[in-house]
C-alpha cells in the first residue's frame, strides 16, 4: 500500500488560504506504513490572533442572518462531503488506521450527518418563548474555539462546527496535529460553498501553542474541546482567566454490565466489539466487562473467541477487522498498560504486548483480554485507548453497579438482561452520560457527553445546539 504525500502550506483565515506567520511544519504519519503522508503548518499564537480577529469581525453579520440562510450553507457542505466520501475515507484510514469500510460509514458518514441535520435541528428549535412578562430569547454566544482530537477527527470537527454555525456563531478550529489533513479538505469544501469570510477559520498546530492561545484569547467567547481529561483540565485552567464557557468531552472507562440472565452468546461478542471499535481508540468504548462470578469461565471463552476474530492488518484489506493504532506513542502507551496489567496480577486470556505476527511495520497491538481484574488495578481505572478489554467478576447486582460507578469517569456504559425493563432500571443507576441497553445502537441525534471527569456539556442534536447559545430575558 503506497502512501502519497500531501503538503498543505497555508492556513484558512478570513475566507482564504494564507501563509502562516512561522516557518515550522508538522509531519503527518501514515499509521500503517509509518511513512510521512503529509505536512501541515505549525501555527503560532499570532495565527490564532488573526483567525480570532476574523471570526470576531464576521460575527455580527453572520449571527444576524436568518436561520434558513445560515443552514443553507451547511446543507451545501453536506453535499460536498457526500461527493467526496470515498477520497475522505481513504485519507482518514491512512491517518487514523480504521478499516476502510468502517471509515466510509463512520469517519465520513457521521460528519456528513452533522452538517445534513444541523438545518433541521436549528429550524425546529424554540428560539424564543414567553414566561410571564418576559420574552426569553436565545442568541449565539459569539466566537467559538473548537479544539478537536485525532481518533474521529472529521466527526469531532463537524459535531462542533455544524451546530455552532447553525446557532449563529463563528469558529476557529484547531484540529489534532496527529490527523489534521481531513480538516484541510473540509476547509476546501467550506471555501467552495462560499461561506462568508471569517465565519470558519482553521489554524493547525500543537496544543500547548495554538490550543492554549485559543483558550486564553479574550475575544474567544467559548471553547468546545474534545480530548483527554488531562488536556481538558489544562484548557479549563487557561480559559478561566477570561471566564469563558468551556464545553468538554473527555475520557472514559465505561462499564458493560452483563446481568445474570443475559444471553451471553450475544452480549459478550457485542461487548468485545464495542471495546475494540476503532482499535479501542474511542472515548466511549466499553472497556470494562462486568460479569457474574459464576459465569466467568464461560464469558472468558466467549471473549477469547470474539477477540481472536478481530484480525489485525492492513486497514485497506477487506479481511481486516482491527487496524493499527494512530502512532508509535499510542502503541507504546497501550503496550505499557498491558505489561502493567500482567505485573499487577491480572490474568491474560488472549493477546499481549508482543507485535502481532507478520506486522512488523505499522502501529499494531494484538486484541487483548484480561480477566480476574480487580478495582484497584491500573488497567481497571485508567483509560488505555487501545484494544484491551478487562473482565471484572461480581457477586451481586448491587456490587456490579458499585463497580461500574467506582471510576473518575462517566461517559458511557452498557447493561444486558433478558428483561429489557430490568436492564433499563439498572442503566438508570449508572452515573454516566449514555448507556446502551441490550446493545442499543448509537444515536447521533441523542445528547452525548459525560459525568464527573468525562466532561461538561453535551453534543449532537438540539442539546448540542444549546451549548452555543446564550439566554436573555426581556422584561416587558
Amino acid at each position: 500500500m503506497a502512501t502519497h504525500e500531501t503538503t498543505r502550506d497555508s492556513l484558512y483565515i478570513d475566507g482564504g488560504w494564507v501563509p502562516p506567520s512561522g516557518s515550522g511544519t508538522i509531519d503527518v504519519i501514515d499509521s500503517t506504513t509509518e511513512e510521512v503522508m503529509g505536512t501541515v503548518p505549525e501555527g503560532t499564537s499570532q495565527d490564532v490572533d488573526r483567525a480570532v480577529a476574523a471570526a470576531k469581525s464576521a460575527f455580527p453579520a453572520w449571527s444576524a442572518r436568518p436561520v434558513a440562510e445560515r443552514t443553507a450553507f451547511l446543507t451545501k457542505v453536506a453535499e460536498r462531503l457526500t461527493a467526496g466520501t470515498g477520497s475522505l475515507a481513504d485519507l482518514i484510514t491512512h491517518e487514523v488506521g480504521m478499516p476502510r469500510i468502517l471509515s466510509e460509514i463512520v469517519q465520513v458518514g457521521l460528519p456528513l450527518n452533522s452538517f445534513a441535520t444541523a438545518a433541521q435541528v436549528a429550524t425546529d428549535f424554540t428560539w424564543e418563548q414567553t414566561v410571564g412578562n418576559s420574552l426569553i430569547v436565545r442568541e449565539p454566544i459569539g466566537v467559538v474555539g473548537c479544539i478537536t482530537p485525532w481518533n474521529y477527527p472529521l466527526h469531532q470537527i463537524a459535531a462542533k462546527v455544524a451546530l455552532a454555525l447553525a446557532a449563529g456563531c463563528t469558529v476557529v478550529v484547531k484540529p489534532s496535529e496527529v490527523a489534521p489533513l481531513n480538516a484541510f479538505v473540509l476547509a476546501d469544501m467550506i471555501d467552495e460553498v462560499g461561506l462568508p469570510d471569517g465565519v470558519f477559520n482553521l489554524v493547525s498546530g500543537f496544543g500547548p501553542v495554538v490550543g492554549e492561545a485559543i483558550a486564553a484569547h479574550k475575544d474567544v467567547d467559548m471553547v468546545s474541546f474534545t480530548g483527554s481529561t488531562r488536556a481538558g483540565k489544562r484548557v479549563t485552567e487557561v480559559a478561566a482567566a477570561t471566564v469563558k464557557r468551556v464545553a468538554l468531552e473527555l475520557g472514559g472507562k465505561s462499564a458493560n454490565v452483563i446481568l445474570s440472565d443475559a444471553d451471553l452468546d450475544v452480549a459478550v461478542p457485542d461487548g468485545v466489539g464495542k471495546c475494540y471499535f476503532n482499535s479501542g481508540q474511542t472515548c466511549s468504548a466499553l472497556t470494562r466487562m462486568l460479569v457474574p462470578r459464576d459465569k466467568l469461565a464461560e464469558v472468558e471463552e466467549l471473549a477469547r473467541t470474539a477477540a481472536e476474530s478481530f484480525t489485525p492488518g492492513d486497514p485497506f484489506d477487506p479481511a481486516t477487522r482491527l487496524g493499527p493504532l494512530v502512532s508509535s506513542a499510542q502503541r507504546d502507551r497501550v503496550r505499557m498498560y498491558i505489561d502493567k496489567g500482567l505485573g499487577e496480577g491480572a490474568r491474560l486470556v488472549t493477546g499481549g504486548a508482543e507485535t502481532p505476527e507478520g506486522l512488523d511495520t505499522g502501529f499494531f497491538v494484538a486484541p487483548t483480554v484480561f480477566s480476574d481484574v480487580t478495582r484497584d488495578m491500573t488497567i481497571a481505572r485508567e483509560e488505555i485507548f487501545g484494544p484491551v478489554l478487562v473482565i471484572m467478576p461480581y457477586d451481586t447486582e448491587d456490587e456490579a453497579v458499585e463497580i461500574a460507578n467506582d471510576t473518575d469517569y462517566g461517559l458511557a456504559g452498557g447493561v444486558w438482561s433478558a428483561d429489557a425493563e430490568h436492564a433499563t432500571a439498572v442503566a438508570r443507576r449508572l452515573r454516566t452520560g449514555q448507556v446502551e441497553v441490550n446493545g442499543g445502537g448509537f444515536n447521533p441525534m441523542a445528547p452525548f457527553g459525560g459525568y464527573k471527569q468525562s466532561g461538561n456539556g453535551r453534543e449532537f442534536g438540539s442539546f448540542g445546539l444549546e451549548e452555543f447559545l446564550e439566554v436573555k430575558a426581556l422584561q416587558r
